[in-house]
């Protein structure tokens, strides 16, 4: 039986024209069918990807009230730790802990006329008790966006696209960040949702996992496993390029089930999205793509707008409502109130 979830060498890339080409029509249907691959010859190496698994596993063994010292209903951009159950997806709590990090910006003055959406831009929140986690994930940082930007470039080929078609919309001021997660095992948690079946809002989704599985992607009615695979990353399609491509790519559902009785699972995950400020364009796909593009499948209970700004801090407010409800109070009630 052939792998449901393909395995993509991003060396390929590099090989000449003829496996471009190959790599290129391998990634568009991994891309349109599954929506989810595992990337090999990224460039990561093994030292760099044990150094961040290493500093994530750190922070999780901290005190607990040094982690709440930097609790993300502190901060207004959504940065920080929260604690297992602290977030939810479809309103239902996911038992995992975890720290947010974005790209490291100075904050935009508020006033009349300034979108809802500029306070997502601004710093992080770092642990005083452990200074060497923020190089550790500012340097991840820096690889993952590295890898996501060749795989952008590449999809845009793929489509039939010059190579910088979306360079404009994330070029200077990307709005990609991460999390490191703990996902606690079975006796410690409320159920096993580790995190609930939703889809990713940005471009890409570049995902390591340490040895332990818990991941599924929903494929033809069933949810299938994404075992980890040694010196690979988990890659997956964002409703962004959903609706660039016209629903032509697919955002795929997916889920975590929470790890056994005793077993923890520490993952990192990399969400590389546009510029705040952006709207995302609708591609003039070639005939045969367009003729098979199915349309965004945009969710009436969660709509999709192509404006980016907009759809992260739809994601923000509804993932984390005690931030909501401390930043964004005046916010929440204007929209109670249908204005």
């Amino acid at each position: 039986m052939p792998r449901i979830i393909p395995v993509l060498d991003l060396d390929r890339l590099e090989q000449g024209p003829s496996e471009l080409r190959t790599f290129l029509f391998d990634l568009r249907t991994a891309a349109r069918d599954v929506g989810f691959f595992y990337l090999s010859g990224h460039g990561i190496t093994q030292p760099e990807i044990d150094a961040v698994l290493g500093a994530a596993r750190g922070f999780f063994a901290l005190p607990e009230a040094d982690k709440l010292a930097i609790e993300m209903v502190k901060s207004p951009q959504f940065r920080g730790y929260t604690r297992a159950g602290g977030e939810l997806t479809r309103g239902k709590a996911d038992w995992r802990e975890q720290l947010d990090i974005g790209v490291e910006r100075a904050t935009i003055a508020q006033g009349p006329g300034v979108p809802a959406w500029t306070r997502l831009q601004g710093p992080n929140q770092w642990p005083a008790a452990l200074p060497d986690l923020k190089p550790a994930l500012l340097a991840w940082q820096a690889k993952a966006t590295d890898v996501a930007i060749r795989l952008l470039k590449a999809f845009a080929l793929s489509l039939d696209q010059p190579e910088d078609a979306f360079d404009a919309i994330y070029r200077g001021e990307p709005n990609h960040r991460m999390k490191i997660v703990r996902y606690p095992g079975r006796d410690t948690t409320g159920d096993d949702q580790g995190v609930g079946a939703h889809k990713d809002g940005g471009f890409l989704t570049l995902l390591l996992q340490d040895e332990n599985k818990g991941l599924q992607v929903e494929y033809d009615g069933s949810w299938v496993n994404v075992d980890p695979i040694p010196q690979t990353l988990v890659v997956n399609i964002g409703e962004l390029l959903e609706l660039a491509s016209n629903g032509y790519l697919r955002a795929t559902v997916h889920r975590v089930v929470t790890p056994p009785a005793g077993i923890e699972r520490i993952s990192v995950p990399f969400f590389f999205s546009a510029r705040l400020d952006a709207t995302i364009p609708l591609l003039d796909l070639p005939e045969e793509l367009a003729a098979e593009a199915r349309g965004p499948a945009s969710d009436p209970d969660n709509p999709l707008f192509r404006n980016v700004g907009t759809n992260v801090l739809k994601s923000r407010l509804r993932s984390h409502p005690d931030v909501a409800r401390r930043h964004y109070a005046g916010l929440l009630e204007k929209a109670s109130a249908g204005g």
